[in-house]
């Protein structure tokens, strides 16, 4: 038997995991182009997101895993930084520790590579340690 409700609930999720990436995207000052290539959105679908204007939508697995790595990393900061300043800038600033070389996170995944964004997720996720 077909579960009916699944899609639906699905797409909502979809929808509200895209709004709150989108909102963190804008906290952390990425640019509409930097976001858009992060989530792999179109132009209007990001537009439409930072409006809150989304209900329902569909999003591919990739999209999916994008949205989840970068609320992950939002989660990660949370638990480093209790100063919203540090937390929300963290992505903007100059990191010197290997694989960033004096690059900021957000320039790294800003291009849209799916492996960047998993690299960053990574190195950050494990400045937190056994704080999980």
């Amino acid at each position: 038997m077909l579960d009916t409700a699944t899609p639906t609930h699905d797409k909502a999720a979809a929808a509200a995991g895209l709004k709150t990436a989108v909102r963190i995207l804008d906290r952390w000052g990425a640019s509409g182009e930097q976001g858009e290539a992060i989530l792999r959105v179109s132009h209007s679908t990001y537009a439409r997101a930072r409006r809150g204007d989304l209900a329902e939508i569909k999003l591919d697995r990739d999209q999916l895993t994008r949205i989840s790595y970068l609320l992950n990393i939002h989660a990660a900061l949370r638990i480093l930084f209790d100063n919203p300043a540090n937390r929300y800038g963290f992505m903007a600033m100059a990191n010197h520790n290997p694989y960033f070389n004096g690059r900021t996170p957000l320039s790294l995944i800003g291009g849209g590579d799916i492996a960047a964004l998993y690299e960053t997720f990574k190195r950050i996720a494990a400045l937190r340690g056994a704080q999980w």
